[in-house]
């Protein structure tokens, strides 16, 4: 399902050329370094970086007989230099090369991410902006509870989207690291300085100290950081799937001509687009799971991460882009149905104002307990009987004792609930 939906930027970073595309420039890389300490002639560098070059499928041609990826790469690439091809890796591991280069992609990757988080934020801001008055009922347990705006539901969002952005970008940082240090880390047969060169020409950080490879509760962090970015969108996804639902149906996914929802049933419009993102948010809890499996690896290193990061990280990063493309979709084109909200607030015959009542009791100086049960037996009877709590309490003797007509009519005006909804925009940036 995936691959029909792929985002071309996403899938391009993960695709064969690219991936050694990068090998080749952690490896050019190197050689400049060197030639700039005079380890190697500059004239080899030069030759090294105009002939440098590789054919995918030479290299899996290679690859079938080595067994190796990385000696099959080389193989490739001196292949194209010629002679100078004897300057290339020289005192570099194969986990030099390829761990600097998942460095670069999983940058890459991330930067790519931000930007779409970005959008989505810019999305769900204006739409907050579009509903910041229109009252809904707020739910709690999924009872109704006591009136918000679709406003602030999605300025909650608009918030949570601003942390995953800075999450991510934490987590971009984390990864921009390369280690160019040898078999065990210890440059026994490479020049520390080779690695700080290489790293400063990629636009990453020399890793501080590695093994043989980079230490991977950095890309734990990493996979971590992308699930809880894929649970944020799953939260959003599922509150809009139950707002779809038909007994409440105050939001809908929007449906475009001849879609069709059901193979039986043909008057139904599904939220499919939300049950796809909140789906897939599984997926990268799991991903995210088999990372922070990776940290723990034997002595200096040991192969049992290689074969699942080549498996978690493109999947994680492409299926986090294809679900935040999914959820500004979503969010640009929801519609939105103010009059369905007003009549499921009135649901429960304006209990939701049994608290403003309570408390009003107690500013005219009744005892909490007293106020408490004054105020729920009419609440309770409003739901028995089916009449408007405010009937209840207008003829209830003991509260009226207390209230007049006016200050009753008062405690059941909807704008007292959202007074402070212009507040709560400012604090969150809107």
């Amino acid at each position: 399902m995936i691959d029909r939906y792929t985002l071309p930027e996403m899938g391009a970073i993960w695709a064969d050329e690219n991936r050694f595309q990068k090998w080749l420039d952690v490896e050019v890389a190197a050689c400049e370094a060197m030639a700039e300490m005079g380890k190697i002639p500059r004239e080899a560098f030069e030759a090294i970086r105009d002939k440098a070059g590789f054919n995918v499928q030479r290299i899996f041609e290679i690859e079938e007989i080595t067994k190796h990826d990385v000696l099959a790469f080389l193989t490739c690439v001196a292949e194209y230099i010629g002679e100078e091809s004897k300057y290339v890796h020289m005192g570099m591991t194969s986990s030099d090369v390829l761990d600097t280069s998942l460095s670069l992609q999983m940058k890459e990757a991330g930067e790519l991410l931000v930007q779409k988080l970005k959008k989505l934020r810019e999305v769900i801001g204006q739409r907050a902006v579009e509903h910041k008055y229109t009252v809904m009922i707020g739910r709690t347990h999924g009872i109704h509870a006591e009136p918000v705006t679709f406003g602030l539901k999605l300025a909650l969002w608009y918030d949570e989207v601003g942390r995953c952005i800075n999450r991510m970008n934490h987590a971009i940082d984390t990864i921009s690291v390369g280690a160019i240090s040898g078999a065990v880390g210890t440059f026994a047969q490479i020049d520390p300085r080779v690695e700080e060169f290489a790293c400063g020409k990629l636009g990453l950080r020399p890793a501080p100290i590695s093994t043989q490879v980079i230490q991977r509760d950095r890309h734990a962090e990493y996979m971590s950081t992308i699930a809880v970015v894929g649970s944020s969108l799953d939260k959003f996804a599922t509150e809009l799937r139950n707002l779809q639902r038909t007994d409440i149906h105050e939001v809908e996914e929007a449906f475009s001509k001849g879609q069709k929802g059901s193979s039986a049933m043909p008057h139904k419009k599904n939220p499919i687009t939300s049950e796809r993102v909140a789906g897939l948010a599984r997926v990268l809890r799991g991903n995210a799971l088999a990372a922070l499996e990776n940290v723990a690896l034997w002595h200096e290193r040991d192969i049992t991460h290689s074969s699942v990061e080549r498996v978690i990280i493109p999947d994680s990063t492409i299926l986090l882009d294809y679900m935040l493309a999914k959820m500004i979709e979503i969010m640009k084109n929801l519609q939105v149905f103010p009059e369905n909200m007003k009549a499921n607030l009135e649901k429960t015959l304006g209990l939701v104002n049994s608290q403003r009542v309570m408390l009003a009791l107690v500013d005219k100086g009744v005892l909490r307990e007293t106020a408490y049960h004054w105020v729920q037996r009419n609440a309770l009877k409003a739901w028995e009987i089916k009449v408007p709590f405010k009937e209840l309490v207008l003829k209830d003797e003991e509260i009226m004792t207390k209230l007049n007509d006016q200050e009753v009519e008062g405690l059941f005006d909807y704008d007292y609930h959202i007074k402070h909804v212009d507040t709560l925009f400012k604090r969150v940036g809107l």
